[in-house]
């Protein structure tokens, strides 16, 4: 069962403007990079479902999380399909994230009270999203479909609208404060956070410094 509320979830999301996107297939390494985010200041992180046995390596992060960074929100990425998201949503995932839309999974999130962000590359399916309960959309991959300028196009008439943005996010001053000033609730980023050779190498403190410069920059930008 999720720990944490839809309400509790996006307001995370809005505080912090940033969710790390991460995945791993050796449990303990998983393990220090959520610690090392956490030590970093990150609230929400996104464990994609991307490797055999991800969900297991999930299961293991769940009970981690809540013994050792009780604040933070964990959830599930590159979820594409209803039974995906059932699978994760019983191991405990507080929100769902997929590269696409797909109605069954939000039917599958909205009757647990699980926050679902799809990724949508137009106005069209942010607009079927949220009529399907989506309180948060996924712009991508944002950098292919028209960068910060797509996401402050769209809320011009759809001003309601709060979109994450995953995809050519960087943290620089430069690359977070366009997205920012564009009006993104907030940011997904992957590789910019955990570069391979520090995760080889388990320099964990260098991966919570990242975590911590991106969230000031973000801070800066607002």
């Amino acid at each position: 069962m999720a720990q944490f509320s839809k309400i509790e979830v996006i307001a995370a999301m809005k505080a912090t403007g940033m969710v790390p996107v991460f995945y791993h297939s050796d449990a303990e390494t998983a393990r220090q990079v959520l610690k090392a985010c956490y030590d970093g200041g990150v609230r929400v992180f996104e464990f994609t479902n991307r490797g055999d046995f991800a969900h297991e390596i999930f299961a293991e992060l769940m009970r981690f999380a809540r013994r050792e960074c009780p604040e933070m929100i964990l959830g599930v990425g590159s979820v594409v399909d209803a039974g995906t998201a059932s699978l994760y949503i019983q191991l405990g995932a507080n929100f769902v994230v997929g590269p696409l839309f797909n109605p069954d999974v939000a039917k599958v999130c909205n009757r647990r009270l699980v926050p679902y962000s799809p990724g949508c590359g137009s106005v069209s399916e942010i607009g079927a999203a949220q009529e399907a309960g989506c309180d948060v959309t996924k712009v991508f991959p944002a950098g292919n479909v028209g960068g910060p300028s797509f996401v402050k196009n769209v809320l011009a008439p759809m001003p309601w609208s709060q979109i994450m943005v995953t995809g050519a996010v960087e943290p620089t001053q430069e690359n977070l404060g366009a997205w920012f000033r564009a009006g993104v609730l907030c940011v997904g980023m992957g590789s910019n956070l955990f570069p391979s050779e520090v995760v080889r190498a388990g320099r964990w403190s260098e991966i919570a410094d990242l975590c911590r410069n991106a969230l000031e920059i973000i801070a800066r930008s607002r």
